[in-house]
């Protein structure tokens, strides 16, 4: 079993439903089902944020498949502690991926090939986490990827990401805040 990496600490922000105006700025988003990809940010920008939570990322060539890709085709994969993705990749996907890992204990991320849970809590925190963290992405952030993640087909009870983010992902922050390696990683927030 591979060694554990300390996980960083979270910004207090990471689980705080109250900042998410802040967060929130109305940029305008391109017209059309076209979302923002790895090739539209600096790579070096998503490399150091993975690497904050123990995570590494590999590129891959950009005619191979996708390593631990679920989805196939441009969907991002995941393998252990590490995230594949292609220039073609969209962002959305990588940080969704990335955020998998995060949630998941760092002793368990050795366990992960392609399937990363069937939680449907995992996977709401999984989705908070991953627009708190676009936030990160210079060229990116959370209008942006709130667009992209309707475009690409993610369903939400309230009609689009945005509406889940803002009026129904309380028990996503509070589940986040309960993680055992997250806990007093937060913060005040953390309850």
């Amino acid at each position: 079993m591979p060694a554990t990496l300390p996980s960083p600490a979270l910004d207090a922000s990471i689980v705080d439903t109250s900042i998410i105006d802040t967060l929130i700025v109305d940029a305008p988003i391109a017209d059309g089902p076209e979302v923002l990809r790895l090739r539209d940010v600096a790579e070096a920008d998503v490399v150091a944020l993975l690497a904050r939570y123990g995570l590494r990322f590999e590129r891959v060539a950009d005619d191979a498949p996708i390593p631990g890709s679920f989805w196939g085709d441009t969907e991002a994969g995941l393998i252990a502690t590490t995230v594949f993705a292609r220039a073609d990749t969209p962002l959305h996907s990588l940080l969704h991926e990335a955020c998998h890992l995060i949630v998941i204990p760092p002793a368990l991320r050795w366990r992960v090939h392609t399937d990363a849970s069937d939680s449907v809590f995992e996977e709401d925190a999984t989705c908070y986490l991953q627009l708190l963290l676009a936030a990160e992405v210079p060229g990116f952030g959370i209008a942006r990827a709130l667009a992209d993640m309707d475009a690409w087909g993610y369903t939400f009870r309230l009609g689009s990401a945005r509406a889940w983010f803002e009026r129904d992902a309380e028990d996503a922050a509070q589940f986040l805040r309960e993680l055992p390696h997250l806990r007093g990683l937060a913060g005040g927030a953390a309850a």
